[in-house]
């Protein structure tokens, strides 16, 4: 039977450099044993901001999509479309869990960009849909079905989080093109984020890159003695 392989998840806001650093942890991670990197994320942003350059309709659709997502979240109501249609893009995110666990099983080192959590609902990977009494049975039926989605892959806990921290200027000058406000929340929720005890790193992404590399390297160098040290004595109880 193979042994599961660690799991090393990177985190944070857009804007955070997670693309940047986990480019690099790959590349160093491959140096030394099998790793695959595994995007977690449902990119429902990258949607967004494609829908938004779309010619004559896309800036349209963007405010209203932007319209409809303010409105659910203020009077806690989400109507069947926009819930059919958060739920099909955790689905996707599900899908991709799937596959990561797969590896995950077959021995090979993990580094995920991105990690689904149960801690604070919403766009930092966690369910999108909320429990409101003025939602529809089938509403609220999507969304028991949703968190129960998360409650699993969230009880699949990485050997070491690296957290990503950034302040809104530096995000904005990184991400342009991303919404302010988005971008905002992102930043605000990211300290709150856990990941059912996983041990966590973070990391201030302002600081030059290598300077964050090496406290990363460190932190996986750490992270994957204490894997197998667990996975020996699992094999000795054996």
């Amino acid at each position: 039977m193979a042994i599961s392989g660690p799991i090393i998840a990177v985190v944070g806001s857009d804007g955070s450099g997670k693309s940047t650093v986990g480019t690099a942890l790959l590349a160093w991670m491959r140096e030394t044993q099998p790793t695959a990197l595994c995007h977690l994320g449902k990119q429902s942003g990258e949607l967004g901001r494609a829908i938004a350059r779309l010619p004559f309709v896309g800036k349209r659709a963007d405010r209203r999509i932007i319209k409809v997502t303010s409105s659910a979240r203020q009077n806690r109501r989400i109507r069947f479309f926009p819930a059919l249609v958060m739920f099909a893009l955790s689905m996707r995110r599900v899908i991709r869990f799937r596959r990561m666990l797969r590896l995950h099983r077959q021995g090979v080192c993990i580094l995920t960009d991105r990690y689904p959590q149960v801690a604070v609902p919403g766009p930092m990977d966690g369910p999108s849909l909320t429990f409101s009494p003025r939602n529809s049975a089938v509403v609220q039926f999507l969304t028991i079905q949703e968190r129960g989605l998360y409650d699993w892959m969230a009880s699949t806990v990485p050997d070491l989080v690296i957290r990503l921290n950034v302040d809104l200027e530096t995000a904005v000058s990184r991400k342009p093109d991303h919404r302010l406000t988005s971008l905002e929340r992102k930043i605000a929720d990211v300290p709150k984020l856990s990941f059912n005890g996983a041990p966590i790193l973070d990391l201030d992404a302002t600081e030059p890159l290598n300077v964050v590399l090496e406290k990363a390297k460190n932190a996986i160098t750490e992270a994957l003695i204490r894997h197998r040290a667990h996975a020996s004595d699992g094999q000795t109880a054996l």
